[in-house]
């Protein structure tokens, strides 16, 4: 294993000399150590009332001298110093422009002491990231796998509940759940204008209003008022229908363009895990604008 590079005795003279003529005020410089570094331990330790060499120098001697405490604020400090570009606070001060040439070259010259150091810094955060975030990838696959297995048992549960009317009420807080746990910013039942609506949610910038059906086939009737409820809303808006059965063959028409349709066969693919939920709207949603067919299972989306 490739063991870490550690900044040398070269850089930390050169990143002393910046530190001490890129600021002509003191307390500039304070600021801007102040800000680079977030330990306050090593802070509020300072004598600020030195002057800016005696600062530096004490600063630098603490953080070298205790490197398992302050080796990050180092790093941190010397990748700031090297980012250095902006000079014009030493403009009033330097008549002769000896100043603003001094702390360039200062800046310059570490940059050269630390090239290697910087890029290895880098790759070395660059790599911390990306396992980061494949650990992040992998934890959150397996939430989501333990979700959807929770979800399911859930659906299984309401499934044999013979009060239907409780089960419909059971049903809708069960796609709350689920549209949640997809990041689709779900809305629970709630009553318009005399109409009563299911849901909402919003996919790809488009407000969805949610109808669920469980106890039979959703017929040509249902559809129509499903469809009045979503083309009397926004002008953007669109619909999604869960019905458990499905859909009766005399149903789906060219004339419903603003629903899509799901169904048990499709839910159960999404609680399987063979599917995201946002994948499958989308695919649905895509079939239907390519083909006018709001109702396309979930096996013949993969053909």
């Amino acid at each position: 294993m490739k063991s870490k590079k550690k900044i040398s005795p070269q850089a930390i003279l050169s990143l002393q000399e910046a530190l001490s003529v890129i600021y002509w005020k003191k307390e500039d410089l304070q600021q801007f150590i102040k800000l680079t570094l977030d330990n306050p331990a090593i802070i509020g330790t300072i004598n600020w009332t030195a002057t800016k060499r005696e600062i530096v120098k004490e600063l630098l001697n603490r953080m070298t001298n205790r490197l398992d405490l302050f080796e990050n604020e180092l790093m941190n400090l010397t990748l700031a110093v090297t980012d250095f570009n902006d000079f014009s606070n030493l403009k009033y001060w330097d008549e002769d422009g000896s100043k603003i040439k001094r702390a360039k070259e200062a800046v310059n010259n570490l940059r050269s002491f630390t090239k290697g150091f910087i890029q290895i810094t880098i790759e070395e955060a660059e790599a911390k990231e990306r396992k980061a975030k494949v650990e992040q990838t992998t934890k959150k696959a397996l939430s989501l796998e333990q979700e959807l297995f929770e979800l399911k048992e859930e659906f299984n549960k309401i499934a044999v509940n013979k009060n239907f009317q409780q089960r419909g009420f059971q049903f809708e807080k069960f796609l709350y759940k689920l549209f949640l746990l997809f990041d689709l910013d779900p809305k629970g039942a709630f009553k318009l204008y005399g109409e009563q609506i299911d849901g909402a949610f919003t996919f790809q910038n488009t407000d969805y209003l949610l109808e669920a059906k469980w106890a039979t086939e959703v017929n040509r009737s249902d559809l129509a008022t499903f469809c009045f409820k979503v083309e009397t809303k926004f002008k953007n808006a669109a619909g999604l229908l869960i019905s458990i059965d499905g859909v009766t063959a005399e149903a789906i028409s060219s004339d419903f363009k603003s629903i899509i349709i799901m169904d048990g066969i499709d839910l159960f693919a999404i609680l399987d895990n063979r599917i995201t939920l946002p994948d499958l709207l989308f695919k649905k949603r895509r079939k239907a604008s390519e083909t006018g067919n709001i109702y396309v299972t979930f096996n013949s989306l993969f053909k």
